[in-house]
């Protein structure tokens, strides 16, 4: 998996302002491959300038083409380019506190939150009005000036971004997620790793994902799910391979790598241990 957020971040080669953990970039490059795994430890917002790319997380996928915006909580994904035409957007990776410091008002004022399944969000497509229209443009002028424009002027224009995503967003899901995330500064690990167990992410990786040193990750794990990360993590992934195989086991390597698995053949094997039966037999026994 590619940490897209420190890859931006850190290049050399895109127009960009850093702002302690605020990244804003232009990026104008190709990527060499069709398919690419990503994840950022920051929750992010793309605008499409040109070509097209598919975000595919667990629990479904967008397609965004020119003139599109997405919210894509920090996560994992796998992107799908399209050659036809080079991509370029606009991308925000905007760190918890500066989300908590822009909605803490919006959000107290709404601590009886709705009955909405939170937890399976991990993206929305956001609806191009004239605010976020003119919000873009007036972030072009910054990325092609000569100047940096002063730290104070994007994290206000950042804030001001913010509260008009949540105050006008018709995505319940992506409102109570920012409401949550404003009220509770705790990063829940049971969405974290339901929404991203099925990547092939190494526990480093799910410990800057989940904001915690290695150390505290695996403890807090081993507190909440009674269970080392590796063991649940493969038995996770084994459940959901078995799910995809009732449904279709015609490619089995394709299932393996929808599951988590880098390699077909330690996937099999550990599917076998499992279910005491190989995965293209799986459907036959099940029936």
């Amino acid at each position: 998996m590619r940490n897209i957020y420190e890859v931006l971040r850190d290049s050399l080669q895109f127009k960009k302002f850093v702002i302690d953990d605020l990244v804003c970039v232009e990026y104008t490059c190709p990527l060499e491959d069709e398919h690419l795994g990503v994840f950022a430890q920051h929750d992010y917002i793309v605008h499409v300038l040109s070509g097209m790319k598919k975000w595919k997380t667990v629990h479904g996928e967008w397609e965004v083409r020119a003139g599109n915006t997405l919210f894509m909580k920090k996560g994992a994904a796998v992107l799908t380019q399209s050659f036809d035409e080079d991509f370029c957007m606009l991308g925000f990776f905007i760190p918890d506190d500066l989300i908590q410091d822009s909605l803490s008002e919006y959000a107290n004022s709404r601590k009886e939150l709705p009955d909405i399944q939170q937890n399976v969000f991990t993206a929305s497509l956001l609806e191009n009005d004239e605010y976020l229209s003119g919000f873009f443009e007036s972030m072009l002028i910054y990325f092609r000036g000569e100047q940096d424009p002063p730290d104070s002027i994007i994290r206000l224009k950042l804030k001001e971004l913010l509260i008009n995503i949540i105050h006008n967003c018709e995505n319940k899901n992506l409102i109570l997620y920012l409401i949550e995330l404003t009220l509770n500064k705790n990063l829940s690990l049971t969405h974290i790793m339901e929404n991203n167990y099925c990547f092939n992410m190494s526990l480093d990786e799910f410990a800057k994902l989940s904001h915690r040193s290695l150390s505290k990750f695996k403890r807090d794990f081993f507190n909440h799910y009674n269970a080392t990360p590796g063991k649940w993590l493969l038995k996770r992934r084994l459940d959901h391979a078995a799910g995809m195989l009732l449904i279709d086991s015609s490619d089995i390597a394709q299932v393996a790598f929808e599951s988590g698995f880098e390699d077909a053949s330690h996937f099999s094997r550990a599917f076998k241990e499992e279910f005491d039966v190989s995965p293209s037999k799986y459907v036959g026994e099940s029936a």
